[in-house]
């Protein structure tokens, strides 16, 4: 049976997950002002963490790594989300154009087209912070956990 991690060591381990949670919400601060910023900052809290604390603690590179390839991961399904999002927004509006649709039906299309992708924004937001939460909860108990659907770019 594996041995329960000193309290000092689960904190950082919880912080490695917590941290990139606080970047996203950031990001998120800084897109709802105005200032349309996309840096990978949830990459380099959880990335400080774990290139200063990897050495002295096994738990801490474990969950170090598992907190940045799922940040990776993230990180990466964001920009295919955006590169899909633009590529339908963009046909949705030259195909208007082209077939010479009035100003309410490309408004309407684009409208319609905007609660979606807010939507899934949105979902996959909730879904973060809840699978991060659940990630640092783990950690600071000394149980193992591995995000799904991640990319182990960090082994």
């Amino acid at each position: 049976m594996r041995e329960k991690p000193k309290q000092q060591v689960r904190v950082w381990a919880m912080l490695c997950h917590l941290s990139a949670l606080l970047a996203w919400i950031l990001v998120l601060f800084l897109v709802f002002i105005g200032i349309p910023l996309y840096l990978p900052l949830n990459l380099l809290a959880p990335l400080i963490i774990w290139r200063c604390q990897k050495a002295k603690y096994p738990w801490i590179d474990f969950q170090g790594k598992e907190s940045l390839n799922f940040q990776i991961s993230l990180t990466f399904y964001t920009f295919i989300f955006i590169v899909i999002s633009l590529f339908f927004v963009l046909t949705s509006f030259s195909l208007a154009v082209t077939t010479n649709s009035k100003i309410n039906e490309v408004q309407l299309t684009l409208d319609s087209l905007l609660i979606v992708l807010t939507s899934l924004i949105s979902l996959m937001l909730i879904l973060q912070l809840f699978l991060v939460i659940f990630a640092a909860i783990k950690a600071y108990n000394g149980e193992h956990y591995r995000y799904p659907l991640t990319i182990r770019v960090l082994r």
